[in-house]
């Protein structure tokens, strides 16, 4: 049976990959007979500068996460509103390694299946070409209030899906089948004290005012700051 009771859930990121980015913004939609019964729309302090290309592609300003959950807080806050629901999103793998590997890193279980309204649209639909949401809602005449912002790309992945299961979900009832979601991932581990005072004496000696929540800051995520302002700047002359 096609599900008609799930939660559509989008995330707008830093950047692209989990390990090393970090949710800024989280959109779900509870659905209930096809009907949306309730939303969440929250921020995520993601403890770093958010860049001048994501601002402009999502609008989301360092002000506006200033006040946001912590990651952890977002991560529970999200998998409560889920529940035991199915998932559905676009290209939800995406979206869910983000969720898995804060699930991680917090040690609590999260395994989910979902509906991807990316394969079905490749699967069924000839036109558009290009299947991003943005071509689809084009091509559908799907309204969203702003573009990647996590709760009306939500919404308008709801309608997406609507409209694919009404459409080809007689001939091809495959597709919306809940599938099991599969990311597998490590513990991302605290910054070491070692890498914070390596990181702290580069900055210093450049004169960079580091804008980071050292508190959330990872090894992988020092490792790979180090090494950009090591690129960038230079190292340290040794004494």
């Amino acid at each position: 049976m096609i599900p008609q009771d799930y939660t559509v859930i989008d995330l707008e990121m830093t950047g692209l990959h989990p390990k090393n980015d970090a949710i800024l913004e989280v959109g779900a939609a509870k659905i209930r007979n096809g009907e949306v019964t309730d939303t969440m729309d929250i921020f995520v302090n993601p403890g770093r500068k958010i860049t001048q290309e994501i601002t402009e592609l999502t609008g989301i300003t360092d002000a506006m996460v200033k006040e946001g959950l912590s990651p952890a807080a977002a991560f529970h806050k999200t998998a409560e509103f889920i529940g035991d629901d199915i998932l559905v999103g676009h290209n939800i793998i995406f979206d869910y390694s983000f969720l898995k590997q804060q699930a991680v890193n917090e040690k609590v279980p999260f395994e989910k299946k979902a509906v991807d309204t990316l394969k079905a649209a490749r699967k069924c639909m000839l036109r558009p070409g290009k299947k991003s949401l943005e071509c689809l809602c084009d091509y559908l005449d799907i309204e969203r209030e702003r573009e990647h912002r996590a709760i009306y790309d939500a919404l308008a992945t709801h309608e997406l899906y609507q409209y694919l299961q009404k459409t080809y979900g007689e001939t091809n009832p495959e597709v919306f089948e809940p599938k099991d979601l599969i990311y597998k991932t490590k513990r991302q581990t605290p910054a070491t004290k070692i890498q914070k005072i390596h990181l702290k004496e580069l900055a210093d000696y450049h004169k960079i005012e580091l804008d980071i929540v050292w508190e959330q800051l990872t090894r992988s995520e020092a490792s790979s700051l180090m090494d950009k302002l090591i690129s960038q700047y230079g190292r340290c002359p040794k004494d």
